[in-house]
């Protein structure tokens, strides 16, 4: 397995992999991985000849009280797990490398992106569909890979795809859950002791608003009334939101029916953690 850390070598490589006529995949990643990235990494390399990581704190998704430098980075462990899966490149590029002196063009949504993570995080998704759009010119992959933990960011990629033509497949994988079922995260890493338990509180939270519905509920505001008041049972827990939205135009919807997304954003201690769930009925 090779790491690059430049544009052109990527590319070289790519073209070079394209003349023995072998597809490629992209799993895009801020790094630290965990077995959630590892998944992607697996149902890439199932799927494709080759497969490139990508290894890059993005800057412009962040906000400027955000933690960007307290992110967490260990390139020589995720080396370590991309080369076990099966991973062939690593691209770990130098954010001068991604964005130049002057850099000053960037991918804006006008849809999707102005509710749920996007309200709170006005510049994050600008950030996101313009490093992804950069990834997907360089390397130019058949098919990239994003986990359902992030469900608006794999919606608002595939609008984007949608919209700018990528001749690329997007490919959606389920959340990766620890043994008592909070998400995989990097994030994870931030929470204390006492903060790591109460966390927890998110995943059950959703499986209690899932229930209600297979059950037969299917007032959208009974539900996210029942996930709100599971959350507040956790001290430590400050709510961002706990909203249901149709999954195809996230506009928010008082009847569960069709597909919809349930997410929740809550803040335990610092750290801000999301979950949820899709259905459709």
């Amino acid at each position: 397995m090779q790491i690059v850390n430049t544009v052109e070598e990527v590319r070289r490589q790519v073209k070079a992999w394209r003349k023995e006529g072998l597809s490629v995949g992209l799993v895009p990643t801020m790094g630290y991985l965990h077995e959630g990235h590892k998944s992607l990494i697996d149902a890439a390399v199932r799927d494709n000849d080759r497969v490139v990581v990508s290894v890059f704190v993005n800057p412009t998704q962040f906000a400027p009280n955000e933690d960007l430098e307290s992110y967490p980075r260990d390139l020589e462990r995720d080396a370590a797990l991309c080369e076990a899966a099966g991973a062939s490149l690593i691209f770990h590029p130098e954010p001068s490398e991604m964005y130049h002196e002057g850099y000053s063009t960037f991918v804006d949504m006008r849809t999707l992106t102005q509710v749920l993570c996007g309200k709170t995080r006005p510049i994050h998704f600008s950030g996101v569909c313009t490093v992804v759009s950069k990834l997907f010119h360089i390397v130019t992959p058949d098919r990239a890979y994003f986990g359902q933990k992030d469900a608006q960011q794999l919606a608002v990629i595939r609008h984007m795809v949608e919209d700018l033509n990528f001749d690329i497949e997007i490919v959606g994988c389920p959340i990766i859950r620890e043994e008592d079922g909070l998400a995989k995260s990097s994030r994870n890493t931030y929470l204390k002791e006492e903060e790591r338990k109460q966390a927890v509180i998110l995943s059950q939270a959703l499986k209690e608003g899932q229930e209600l519905i297979r059950q037969g509920e299917r007032n959208a505001e009974t539900v996210k009334k029942a996930i709100r008041e599971k959350i507040e049972t956790m001290p430590l827990a400050n709510i961002d939101y706990v909203e249901i939205v149709n999954f195809k135009t996230f506009e928010n919807i008082t009847e569960l029916q069709g597909e919809f997304l349930t997410a929740v954003a809550v803040y335990i201690g610092k750290t801000r953690l999301i979950d949820n769930f899709i259905m459709t009925l």
